[in-house]
């Protein structure tokens, strides 16, 4: 039976997230104005949510693998996350339009695709090896629900299953109260 959305594995959904952040970031230069302000708001809004469920749901597991091969993965990850939320909290910050945006939206792109690279080539190996494939469907259910009370914008300094849980929800509301004021004001 093929996969639908709704029917996918863990590894597919992050993987067609993966792509759909390629695409953004392939997007993103040739816009301007309100389109790639709005490009932009997708891009951070998907890294954001998307990180959030691998932080609290994709990294614990493969920590946790019986082989003791995640751990080392999984701490180069959280690294390369924090690193990233740095950069994207400060591109945030400054706005598409600002001097100098997009030389830090392209070292942004690269750090993001060479994470996207090391998830697919080291980690997902991994879960689909040493984790049962229905447990890899209810992994995807978690990580959507996960992503859908997730704070839409970075924080960095929270990578940490842990972390995400105590202080993420109240990064969430207030994220996506300004998502709110955004919206209504245009902006």
């Amino acid at each position: 039976m093929p996969e639908t959305k709704d029917r996918e594995d863990v590894i597919s959904l992050l993987r067609r997230q993966h792509e759909e952040i390629r695409d953004l970031f392939g997007r993103l230069p040739g816009e301007e104005g309100d389109a790639r302000r709005d490009t932009f708001h997708r891009l951070v809004h998907l890294l954001s949510v998307h990180e959030t469920a691998e932080e609290e749901i994709v990294h614990p597991q493969v920590r946790e693998l019986r082989s003791g091969a995640g751990r080392p993965i999984v701490e180069a990850r959280l690294k390369e996350e924090h690193s990233a939320k740095e950069l994207l909290s400060t591109l945030q910050e400054i706005g598409p339009d600002a001097e100098g945006f997009d030389t830090l939206l392209a070292q942004l792109r690269d750090d993001v695709l060479a994470h996207a690279a090391h998830e697919e080539r080291e980690e997902f190996p991994l879960l689909q090896q040493e984790v049962d494939a229905e447990r890899l469907f209810d992994m995807a259910a978690a990580a959507r629900a996960a992503e859908a009370v997730a704070p839409t914008r970075p924080h960095p300094g929270v990578e940490s299953q842990a972390a995400n849980l105590v202080l993420g929800p109240a990064a969430a509301i207030m994220d996506r109260a300004r998502d709110a004021i955004r919206t209504v004001l245009g902006r």
